[in-house]
Parts: C-alpha cells; sequence; structure tokens
C-alpha cells in the first residue's frame, strides 16, 4: 500500500539552509520578513512568544517543535516582555545572542530554515498545515540538533546525510502532529480511515482509469458523500487532487530525465505522449519539452543560498 504522506515529501526534495543557536537575555525580539521558505524552531531553554503571518501569538516552550513549510514573515518576543529592547550581538560561528547580555537568560532556541528543490513545491506545500506546533518533541530535538551539527560540518557524504535528515525530520513532525484537528490538506484527509483508504490507492496506482465512482468505493461512500467529505478535507476535488498528483510526478520525471514522454504518459495515466503534453500545457502553461529543457537550464545555474534567519 502507498504512503501519501512519505510520497510528498519525498517530492519536496529538501535541502540544507542554515542553522544556529539563538539566545534571548532580557528583553528582546525579533522581526523577520522572509520569501517563502521552510523555517524551523527547536526550544531547548525557557520560552518566547511567537507569530507567525497573521496567525495567533503563541508561547512556546522548552521542549516545542516549530516548523512552518512556507514562512513569509514572523516575530519573536522573549519573556517576559517588560524592559527596553536589547541589541542583537553575533557572539560566535552559527551562534546569535538577543537582548541585554547583562539581564537574567529566559531562551535557547535551535532556528533555522531549508529549501524544497520540487518545481512543483508550492502545491505540494499547500496540502500541508501552515504550522506545525509539537510539544515534548524529543525525537524532533535530537534529529534538528544533528541537522544543524552537519550543516556546520566539511564531512564527506555531507549532502546526503542532510537531505536524510530533512526528510526524517519533515516526516516525523507531520506524522506527530495532531492530524484529527488539522487544517484542511492531506493529514486532515489521511486522518479520515474513509479518505485514507482512497488516497492509499490512488497514490498506489496514478496511472489506473480513475473515477469518483471508483475512488468513492475504495472509500465505502457514496459518489456524493466521498466528494464533499474529501473537498472539505483535502481542500480539492478528487479528480482536481489526482490531476495535480499526476503532473507533479510527471514534473519529477521530467526533472530527473531518465524517461521518454511515453513512459511518463503511462505511468501517470495518459494512452499516448501527445494526450500527456496536452494534459500537462493545459495544467502547467508550456508543454512537457520545453519544461524539461527549462528544468535542466535551472539545475545547471542552480547553487546553494546560506542566508540568516532569526538574527
Amino acid at each position: 500500500m502507498s504512503d501519501p504522506l512519505a510520497e510528498i515529501v519525498s517530492l519536496l526534495r529538501p535541502r540544507a539552509g542554515h542553522g544556529k543557536i539563538a539566545r534571548g537575555f532580557g528583553a528582546w525580539q525579533v522581526s523577520r520578513e522572509l520569501t517563502g521558505e521552510p523555517f524551523y524552531c527547536v526550544v531547548l531553554d525557557g520560552s518566547a512568544r511567537l507569530t507567525v503571518g497573521s496567525l495567533p501569538p503563541m508561547e512556546i516552550k522548552a521542549g516545542d517543535f516549530v516548523l512552518v513549510p512556507a514562512l513569509f514573515d514572523f516575530h519573536v518576543l522573549g519573556l517576559p516582555e517588560k524592559g527596553s529592547i536589547g541589541a542583537d550581538i553575533p557572539v560566535a560561528p552559527g551562534e546569535v545572542c538577543h537582548g541585554d547580555l547583562e539581564a537574567p537568560a529566559n531562551a535557547r532556541l535551535l532556528v533555522g530554515h531549508f529549501y524544497f528543490g520540487s518545481p512543483d513545491a508550492h502545491l505540494l506545500v499547500s496540502l500541508l498545515p501552515s504550522l506545525l506546533h509539537v510539544r515534548g518533541a524529543e525525537r524532533l530535538s535530537t534529529l534538528v540538533g544533528l541537522l544543524t551539527d552537519e550543516i556546520r560540518a566539511a564531512r564527506p557524504a555531507r549532502d546526503m546525510v542532510l537531505a536524510r535528515l530533512l526528510d526524517v525530520i519533515l516526516l516525523e513532525a507531520l506524522r506527530i502532529a495532531p492530524s484529527e484537528k488539522a487544517p484542511t490538506g492531506i493529514l486532515r484527509g489521511l486522518a479520515d480511515e474513509r479518505l485514507a483508504a482512497s488516497l492509499r490507492r490512488l497514490h498506489a496506482d496514478p496511472a489506473r482509469d480513475w473515477t469518483i465512482e471508483s475512488l468513492a468505493r475504495e472509500a465505502a461512500l457514496s459518489r456524493s458523500a466521498f466528494f464533499k467529505r474529501f473537498r472539505a478535507a483535502v481542500g480539492l476535488p478528487p479528480m482536481e487532487y489526482l490531476t495535480a498528483w499526476r503532473m507533479a510526478l510527471a514534473k519529477d520525471h521530467l526533472r530527473d530525465q531518465v524517461l521518454g514522454m511515453q513512459e511518463i504518459a503511462e505511468r501517470i495515466g495518459y494512452g499516448s505522449a501527445s494526450a500527456f503534453s496536452t494534459a500537462f500545457t493545459r495544467f502547467v502553461g508550456v508543454p512537457p519539452s520545453r519544461y524539461e529543457v527549462e528544468q535542466k537550464q535551472a539545475i545547471a545555474s542552480w547553487r546553494p543560498i546560506s542566508a540568516v534567519v532569526a538574527g
């Protein structure tokens, strides 16, 4: 049986960015505007108040793990909040202090960001929760610590180790999140036993000639009940989800440049290369042959980017 969550994370192709330790003393705050990259934070000691985008502020405490798959702006405020705001002071490579160093320490955070290498990241990220907040995440804290240590080191096979660690961190965070209370998306869909059955079958055999009726049978629901339940949970009608998933797979194959057009067409449910080309062009806006060339050029010109996130 297929595992939709693992397949989505695999297609996202996470890449390492930058990680560091941030310490807070007295009254301090950090505000950043970013460009939609994934962000993570582990509270090692103390507490702080975190605001992400337009979401309500939340207090994060020691042992908490926060993951934002697409971060555009955030604000972190030290607790207690009283007093004048001190300066940001880099104290060592990979470490920064916020506030007044003569004031009591009140937070120690492990923060960082990474990137998704998938050309379809925006679609895949839209299926994930906009924010994950997990308490008592000892396993995640350990994994993120290993990730940060590996980012700073120059060991053999570094990129491969980083990629595997990011895969595991994302999967661990997603699978231990309270999926029954998750916002619209894949976690909420998989939390519904009926919908999970149809999602797993769809992912296991995307080339099958699926219809709403056949997917509804997998979920043991009527056609109308399945359609309403799927759209409410996942955020897309069933056939739109199927098309989006097929196109995400197609983009991945085109990026790898291993299979020909006819082989890709057959693997994702189209009877011919021309039928696949028509559907792909309608969905993406460019023919698959042009898309393949553009991806080859993008891969050739890509360079890792290091940026400071919270300091």
